[in-house]
C-alpha cells in the first residue's frame, strides 16, 4: 500500500513528459513541412513572376503593335526606322535549329541509353554514366565556339556551299549537347524496369536486342517521354550556341544550311544594346519571350498527350 501511495506522485512527471516529447515532435514536423512547402513554392512563385513580367509588358507591346502584323508579318526588323514586327522570322529558325538537334540528340540518346542499360557492364557503365554527365556540363558558350570553328569547317568540306554562319552547324552541335540530358534520363527510365519482364521475354527465347526494343522501351515509354520533352525544351531554350554559330541574321527560312536569327539570340542581342526602357524596341524582348514560353508549353502539352497515348497503347 505505501509503495503504491508512493508511486502515484511520479505518474503526472510521467505523462507530462511524454506529452511534451509529443508536443516537441509534432512542432518539429510543422516545421519540416513548412520548410518543404516553402521550397516548392518558390519554383511555383517565380513562375507566376516570370508569367506576369511578360504579360505584362506583352500587352503594352501590343498596343502599338497589332497582334495580326506580329503573327503574319515575314519581316523582323524592330530596331529599324521601318520597322516590322513579324515573329514567324525568329520563330522559324528556332524551330529549324531545334529539329536539327533533336534530329541528332534523340536517336544518339536512345542509342546510348539502350547500350548502358541493357548491354554494358557493371564497370563500363560506372565510367561511361559519369563521362556522358560530365559533357552535360560544359558551358554552352564552349559548345558555340566548337560549332563555328571546328564543325562549320568541316561541314563545308563536305557542303562548299555552306555559309560561314548556319542553322545546321549551331544545330548539329547542339544535339550533341543535349545528348547526356536524354541519355541519363532514358537510361534511368529503362533501369527502372522490372526484371521480371526481362526474364519472361529471354525465357520465350527473345535476343537481348528484341527485349531491349520489345519490352523494355515500351515498359519505359513514360520516362523516354519525359526525357524528349527535356530535350525539346532545352533545345527550343538554347541561345548562346546559336548567337556564336548561327549569325543572328533575321531570316525567315526553313534551309538549315543558311543563318538565322532564332528567338533566344535575339533577346541576347536586344538585352546588350542600348535600348531605353518602355521603348517599342525594348518591349519586344518580352513579346519574343512569350512567344517562347507558349512554343515550349505547346511542346510539353503535346508530349504529355504522347505519354498518355502510349500508356493506353501498352
Amino acid at each position: 500500500m505505501n509503495k503504491a501511495i508512493a508511486l502515484t506522485p511520479e505518474a503526472p512527471h510521467q505523462v507530462s513528459a511524454r506529452l511534451a516529447k509529443n508536443v516537441h515532435r509534432h512542432l518539429s514536423e510543422r516545421l519540416i513541412e513548412f520548410l518543404l512547402f516553402a521550397a516548392a513554392a518558390v519554383s511555383v512563385l517565380t513562375t507566376i513572376g516570370i508569367v506576369y513580367v511578360l504579360l505584362s509588358e506583352s500587352i503594352q507591346f501590343f498596343q502599338h503593335v497589332s497582334i495580326v502584323d506580329f503573327l503574319t508579318s515575314t519581316q523582323w526588323t524592330p530596331l529599324f526606322d521601318d520597322a516590322h514586327y513579324g515573329i514567324i522570322v525568329l520563330v522559324s529558325g528556332t524551330l529549324v535549329s531545334s529539329a536539327v538537334a533533336l534530329a541528332v540528340a534523340i536517336p544518339m540518346g536512345m542509342v546510348i541509353a539502350i547500350y548502358l542499360s541493357e548491354f554494358a557492364g557493371a564497370r563500363v557503365r560506372e565510367v561511361a554514366k559519369p563521362v556522358l554527365e560530365l559533357l552535360g556540363g560544359i558551358p554552352t558558350i564552349v559548345f558555340g565556339y566548337f560549332a563555328l570553328l571546328i564543325v562549320t569547317p568541316l561541314l563545308q568540306k563536305i557542303l562548299p556551299g555552306l555559309p560561314g554562319f548556319s542553322l545546321l552547324s549551331a544545330g548539329l552541335v547542339m544535339g550533341i549537347m543535349i545528348v547526356p540530358y536524354i541519355a541519363s534520363l532514358s537510361e534511368d527510365a529503362m533501369r527502372a524496369v522490372p526484371m521480371s519482364l526481362r526474364e519472361g521475354s529471354y525465357a520465350m527465347g527473345a535476343t537481348r536486342l528484341h527485349t531491349a526494343l520489345h519490352v523494355v522501351v515500351p515498359a519505359a515509354v513514360s520516362g523516354l517521354a519525359a526525357a524528349c520533352i527535356l530535350g525539346i525544351s532545352r533545345a527550343v531554350g538554347e541561345t548562346m550556341i546559336l548567337a556564336v554559330a548561327a549569325g543572328m541574321q533575321p531570316n525567315l527560312t526553313w534551309n538549315p544550311m543558311e543563318p538565322a536569327a532564332t528567338i533566344t539570340s535575339y533577346i541576347v542581342q536586344v538585352a546588350l544594346g542600348d535600348l531605353p526602357h518602355g521603348s517599342i524596341g525594348y518591349q519586344t524582348i518580352f513579346a519574343a519571350g512569350l512567344t517562347l514560353l507558349l512554343i515550349t508549353l505547346l511542346f510539353n502539352i503535346l508530349g504529355q498527350w504522347l505519354r498518355r497515348r502510349f500508356r493506353e497503347a501498352y
